[in-house]
């Protein structure tokens, strides 16, 4: 059964290419929710404009659902609450 951690370490692999973090750590996803064979991730990008959206969006799906035991990735775009630097991992 595949955990949420094993969606997050695959998270990991994923950034954005303006900037060299990935999306975890850049504070991008605010949620992955795992149902069946199915996850759902709730996330946001640098800007609305970011020239580099759907090159990032694209990666996440193929990247997920390359995963053993998931079938579909699904990916919420949300705005609020807007991205900040705040949000980059300290790490």
């Amino acid at each position: 059964m595949v955990t949420k951690e094993d969606v997050i370490e695959v998270l990991k692999k994923c950034s954005d290419p303006e900037i060299p973090i990935n999306i975890m750590d850049l504070g991008l996803v605010y949620g992955v929710d795992i149902e069946d064979e199915e996850v759902h991730i709730k996330m946001t990008l640098t800007t609305p404009g970011c020239p580099m959206g759907a090159m990032i969006l694209d990666n996440v799906i193929q990247k997920v659902e390359s995963i053993d035991g998931i079938k579909k990735a699904e990916i919420e775009l949300v705005w609020e609450p807007p991205w900040t630097p705040d949000r980059i991992s300290k790490k």
